[in-house]
């Protein structure tokens, strides 16, 4: 069968072998605890179920894939509150069905593909940057980090820059957890206006942090975007932040000619959550009480299992927000295979690109009581 050759270059998405590692030991009745995937196990908060189930209408019909208004304000509410940031809930927001699919499919709506246009993002980072840059026909221009793993304007050549249609960065970031501080944000808005390149912003974990080391949270790229936020994208999700991974639902924020150009890509492919998916959503926005709750799970979580890691000798890198630990190890697959054979499911670094070799990466999404164990099991394993 004849297939798009992009398929072919990209091959398997690496993270699904280890959970298929992973389910045969599970049905070989070894117990594990599973750090591979960023889908945490406390359960979503009730309200939202609630709202989902009041909204469930006799009659189904299409949702608008500009969003339920209700829902684009409450995000406009969220982020000023967050943020500090006015935003027309109009003309400057749009619903997605989660992030994964609208950082995928954005490129196609700005991406000229034979105009020598190029998407430029860091690496080690979330492999569906450059997935979605080649699909749209981009050229991908990954730009590898290191020490604390941000993404800064200076990083990036002046060859890049001219030719970049698009820039990903990520904050609070996939897989290292680091933060990109408010002046580097600052540098990035205005490198990326300086060659007309769209920012595009990636804050889907911009409500996990350690609220010791950043106590205000992490910023926004939208509070360095003037009043339009000419240029800049931003992408938020409830996935993390309210415990909602299976109700696929997150936004778009930003500037309105973008939004608009976002739009007509998506009403062409009947992209939208629906309605009662949004009106859980729009619960979940409105409330921030619950994901300071979730904040506190997590820290808890980093705050269990960093002694492990500290008493092997390992350095626990960045970590600092987001849902992940990242720690430096001497050989990342090997040691993710010996941890496998004691129970504990981790992803190499190098699965998140160049750079990434040589770490492991921790989602921590087990209970804390789970944490607890696989910190005990973990200094067994590698001792």
């Amino acid at each position: 069968m004849k297939l798009n050759p992009v398929l072919d270059k990209l091959g398997a998405y690496q993270i699904a072998m280890i959970q298929e590692r992973a389910r045969a030991l599970a049905a070989a009745g070894k117990r594990l605890i599973d750090f591979s995937i960023g889908d945490p196990r406390e359960p979503t908060p009730r309200f939202i179920p609630e709202a989902l189930h009041a909204a469930v209408p006799e009659v189904s019909q299409y949702p608008l894939t500009a969003g339920m208004p209700e829902l684009r304000r409450v995000i406009a509410d969220y982020l000023g509150r967050r943020f500090g940031v006015s935003i027309d809930p109009d003309t400057q927001v749009m619903p997605t069905s989660g992030s994964k699919e609208a950082v995928f499919s954005s490129p196609l709506a700005f991406v000229d593909p034979g105009a020598n246009q190029s998407v430029v993002y860091g690496t080690p980072g979330y492999p569906i940057y450059e997935r979605g840059a080649l699909f749209a026909g981009a050229i991908t221009d990954p730009v590898v980090l290191e020490g604390d793993f941000v993404l800064r304007a200076s990083a990036v050549s002046d060859e890049s820059w001219d030719r970049a249609r698009m820039l990903w960065i990520c904050t609070p970031h996939n897989p290292t957890g680091s933060v990109t501080s408010d002046a580097e944000l600052a540098e990035l808005v205005a490198a990326a206006r300086a060659t007309d390149t769209l920012l595009m912003s990636d804050e889907c974990y911009a409500d996990i942090y350690e609220e010791s080391v950043h106590p205000d949270g992490p910023g926004s790229a939208l509070q360095h975007g003037g009043a339009d936020a000419g240029g800049v994208l931003a992408f938020f999700s409830c996935s993390k932040r309210s415990g909602m991974t299976g109700y696929r639902s997150g936004a778009m924020v930003g500037d309105a000619d973008a939004i608009a150009a976002l739009k007509r890509l998506r009403t062409a492919t009947g992209t939208a959550s629906p309605d009662f998916v949004q009106a859980a959503a729009a619960a979940a926005w409105s409330d921030d009480a619950h994901a300071a709750e979730r904040r506190a799970i997590f820290a808890e979580k980093r705050r269990v299992l960093r002694p492990a890691f500290e008493k092997l000798g390992m350095e626990v890198v960045a970590s600092t927000a987001g849902l992940y630990m990242w720690v430096q190890v001497e050989d990342d697959m090997a040691t993710t295979e010996r941890l496998l054979e004691h129970g504990i499911v981790v992803s190499p670094g190098r699965f998140f690109g160049a750079g990434g070799e040589g770490y492991l990466r921790l989602a921590l999404v087990p209970t804390v009581g789970d944490c607890e164990d696989a910190g005990n099991a973990i200094v067994e394993a590698l001792t």
